[in-house]
């Protein structure tokens, strides 16, 4: 592509120079912009030895149908060498609908795996040792419940919820700004993750109490400095709010982690990692008065960018997830999940999930990426783009703060109609062919390359649904009823929920059962009103 395209020479919001040397480094600190890794302001990593410690946990992002088939593709991954599992729930499950909801119909099992009592967890974790292995699960608004369901089980298998390693994305804001499984409005919502972060600092303190997401906001279309400005304000908003609860910031700080997209360019979405661990570390301290620098610490998951797969060349997607896996890597993450390249066209089949994987066993065992720590540090060109996206960043968060925090900002459109002007613009590049997009816009080709893909039995929700009724057939329903009376009460109190909501699950209640008894307090939201 010729050099007199201006589009071709930026990032997702910054220009970029022919070239990089002293000059754009005038007035540069590197004790303090950079430090050393493990040492504030964390820019080079939240721990000393990074990858030559550990590698980061491969957690591939998996759960399709029923239960028991999702048990088979974790026991298949962690054959493979996984060394994390990673949650996907069906949107019945994440929108607090059991399978036999009208509401549900056609959905069941078809993005992840329909979870609707603890019997079905009980499927989902047969023969996982829960005691060895840490599990994130992507749920926001109906997280408490399953990680109340996940605690039941691992009592079954004998392993004490002090044991349990893991992650809960409990990130109700980004879904009024980006993505939309929300239930109860907003202050309801920020309770139940409020509660979730107390019951943890009692009974779980191994866990982390949420994922801090950014990567929906970006595939919703945000430049990387909107990714990272509308993900930290939501997590100061958390800290906020938690502490207004009563709980000690530098008690709950130290659990809470980050989930960011890596995108396209590589040396923007380096920069943007460094500069995300910048800022939450200085306004962790500096602004939220946290002492323990386990609280200004950021540790983060990263997912490849689901957005920039292409239906058309879809083997193209290897490279692309393979390069967005390396700038995670020289980002400094602490787990991966790689997607399939068969993505853009449906789940991935068995194949295009252990190829995934794959990905990330080259670039961790033969690039040599994790021999050193953070290895473009001092680099003219990142060190300026790291500054940059961080001004950039800090720009929109103070712009946040002046609406009144980031719940206030929510209320407005801020968020949201920022992301949508970025999107169109994003769009219009690859419309009008500023932005190559391989295969897509160019260097394209005549027909369609045959991928096999994986597809749902539609029997599945029927046998979904029968199993629904027939735990409600054969549990003890005055039981069921006293423990779901018993979570509408303390929404009406103070008390944590999660203590009734636990009893009510091991009663045998369901995921919309108690969904619906907190909802009868807390209302639902609509978008606008």
């Amino acid at each position: 592509m010729s050099g007199d395209n201006d589009a071709h020479w930026a990032t997702s919001g910054f220009e970029i120079e022919r070239s990089y040397g002293p000059d754009s480094r005038d007035g540069w600190d590197p004790p303090t912009e950079l430090g050393e890794a493990g040492e504030f302001p964390f820019t080079r990593g939240p721990y000393p030895n990074m990858y030559r410690g550990r590698f980061w946990t491969m957690r591939q992002y998996a759960g399709f149908g029923s239960a028991t088939q999702t048990n088979q593709r974790f026991r298949d991954l962690l054959d493979a060498g996984q060394t994390g599992l990673s949650v996907a729930f069906d949107l019945p499950t994440q929108m607090g609908l059991d399978s036999d909801a009208p509401l549900a119909a056609g959905e069941v099992g078809k993005v992840g795996v329909a979870i609707d009592t603890i019997a079905d967890m009980r499927l989902l974790l047969a023969g996982i040792p829960l005691a060895d292995v840490s599990t994130s699960m992507t749920i926001n608004s109906t997280a408490a419940i399953l990680l109340l369901m996940y605690e039941l089980v691992a009592e079954e298998q004998g392993v004490p919820a002090q044991q349990l390693r893991g992650t809960v994305q409990n990130d109700i804001l980004k879904e009024y700004i980006a993505r939309g499984t929300y239930i109860y409005p907003v202050q309801e919502s920020m309770r139940l993750v409020t509660d979730l972060f107390a019951y943890c600092a009692a009974e779980m303190p191994r866990w982390n109490t949420i994922s801090i997401s950014g990567y929906h906001i970006r595939e919703a279309g945000s430049t990387a400095a909107q990714e990272i400005a509308f993900t930290i304000s939501n997590g100061l908003a958390y800290v906020e709010a938690a502490a207004e609860a009563g709980l000690d910031i530098d008690e709950f700080a130290p659990r809470l982690s980050f989930f960011w997209n890596s995108h396209n360019h590589l040396f923007e979405e380096v920069a943007k990692f460094r500069a995300a661990r910048r800022i939450w570390a200085r306004l962790m301290r500096d602004r939220m008065g946290a002492v323990n620098p386990a609280s200004w610490r950021m540790r983060f998951h990263t997912q490849t960018a689901g957005s920039t797969l292409t239906a058309q060349q879809p083997l193209g997607n290897v490279v692309r997830t393979a390069y967005q896996a390396m700038a995670a890597a020289l980002g400094g993450t602490q787990s991966l999940h790689t997607n399939s390249y068969d993505e853009a066209l449906g789940l991935p089949t068995d194949a295009s999930a252990k190829l995934a994987l794959r990905t990330q066993q080259i670039l961790a065992y033969e690039s040599g990426v994790g021999d050193t720590v953070d290895p473009l540090a001092g680099s003219y060109y990142v060190e300026a783009m790291t500054d940059e996206v961080e001004a950039a960043a800090m720009a929109l968060i103070e712009e946040i703060d002046h609406l009144g925090g980031a719940v206030s900002a929510i209320d407005s459109g801020f968020q949201s109609g920022q992301i949508e002007d970025a999107a169109y613009r994003y769009a219009q590049d690859i419309d009008n062919g500023a932005k190559t997009v391989v295969g897509a816009n160019r260097f394209t080709e005549a027909g369609v390359d045959h991928v096999d893909i994986l597809t749902i039995d539609p029997a599945l929700e029927r046998a979904q649904v029968a199993a629904v009724s027939t735990t409600r057939a054969e549990r003890d329903q005055a039981a069921v009823s006293r423990a779901l009376s018993a979570v509408t009460e303390s929404a009406r109190s103070d008390g944590n929920l999660l203590y009734p909501m636990k009893e009510a699950l091991r009663a045998m209640a369901t995921v919309g059962e108690v969904a619906r008894a907190l909802g009868t307090v807390f209302g639902s939201y609509r978008a606008g009103s």
